[in-house]
């Protein structure tokens, strides 16, 4: 599974990558927003950060089929490493179809059934986002639909999308996704950092650090 980091935060992209645990970035404008900056400024600076061998999602903000085009060229010209995000809209799908014709790789964005993922798919997109996180916060298992998406997709061989399981935010999450066969993970900082914990790791840690001590103790003596 790959791992992508969803901000628009330079310091936390940096550290991913520093942990080697960085394949590519999500944003939204709402995490563009939070960090107080320009869309394409941030857009930018993170795929020059990144590298051009790992892709960087930028949405449209536009709902009609001309603007989301136009919005997406755009947003497809910042860099190499751009892929474009269109919410999963009637008009969006016919986007979606537009841009892949036109070679922009798109990131169908806001899915949260099986239903919307086939359509996005069948349109081409390059990667399909069911929000996980979301599906839970209005008491469904969204992990299910997830499930019911890779079933489909590795069912047919002209459905060629990849599934970014979208809005993780658990390590249950994370390791669900691996389960069920989700080739992306996006998920915040704090998610990423989750996965390096464990009581265990901790207790063993310092119960290997002072008998060490101990015995260099024992040796000085």
């Amino acid at each position: 599974m790959k791992f992508f980091l969803d901000t628009a935060n330079v310091e936390q992209i940096r550290q991913a990558l520093d942990w080697g645990l960085c394949d590519g970035v999500t944003t939204n404008p709402s995490l563009v927003a939070k960090e107080g900056r320009n869309m394409e400024e941030a857009v930018k600076e993170i795929c020059e950060l990144v590298g051009p061998d790992r892709p960087v999602s930028a949405e449209v903000i536009a709902v009609e089929h001309d603007e989301i085009i136009a919005e997406a060229q755009e947003r497809a010209a910042w860099a190499e490493n751009v892929v474009v995000k269109i919410p999963l809209i009637p008009e969006g799908v016919k986007a979606i179809k537009t841009c892949t014709d036109m070679g922009i790789p798109i990131n169908a964005t806001l899915i949260f059934s099986c239903g919307q993922a086939l359509l996005a798919a069948k349109a081409g997109a390059a990667y399909v986002s069911p929000f996980v996180g979301r599906q839970d916060d209005i008491g469904y298992d969204g992990m299910k639909s997830v499930e019911q998406i890779a079933q489909m997709l590795y069912m047919y061989d002209d459905l060629n999308s990849e599934i970014i399981l979208a809005s993780a935010r658990t390590v249950e999450h994370v390791i669900r996704g691996t389960q069920c066969g989700a080739h992306i993970c996006t998920m915040g900082f704090d998610t990423l950092k989750q996965l390096f914990k464990h009581p265990l790791t901790d207790i063993g840690l310092d119960r290997f650090l002072s008998d060490y001590r101990a015995l260099q103790e024992k040796l000085g003596g």
